[in-house]
């Protein structure tokens, strides 16, 4: 699925003013580490559709309204950067989501190799505005690499 522009207007993109709701900042989380400079690749696409094609409320949405919320995030992503991004969307979640978020977050940035120096940085950033203990993250990190390691 392409993630073009839609021919309709967007929706203006939360506020740090206002709270995002769950649905809008779980995926900002994911969005923000995976397309850090504003940019979401082909690979970086698939693996974020991947991570929430199968999640609840996701799958219910329908691809149109998924991708219209990407690109409504894209949109405050290129605006305010990615670090107001994860900051607005970590005061709408609670402990277990933050978790979770950095879990995905983590999933698609390792899905397309080792993590690189920036990512490793991105993700602690990440880390950190999500206000998670590294006994939380050095966990998924490792998991991820046996997840994603290589079969020859």
């Amino acid at each position: 699925m392409a993630l073009s522009m839609p021919a309709r207007p967007q929706p203006a993109p939360s506020t740090s003013a206002e709270a995002m709701p769950v649905e809008e900042a779980f995926l900002a989380v994911a969005l923000a580490a995976v397309s850090w400079d504003g940019t979401l690749t082909a690979a970086g696409t698939r693996a974020l559709r991947h991570a929430i094609d199968y999640r609840t409320p996701y799958r219910q949405m329908g691809d149109a309204k998924v991708a219209l919320l990407i690109n409504t995030l894209l949109s405050g992503l290129r605006e305010r950067g990615a670090q107001h991004l994860m900051l607005d969307a970590a005061r709408s979640l609670d402990p277990d989501l933050r978790r979770s978020a950095y879990a995905v977050a983590a999933e698609i940035m390792r899905s397309d190799g080792p993590l690189q120096a920036d990512e490793q940085n991105i993700l602690s950033t990440l880390a950190a505005t999500l206000e998670l203990p590294e006994a939380d993250t050095s966990p998924m990190l490792e998991v991820m690499e046996v997840l994603h390691a290589p079969v020859v």
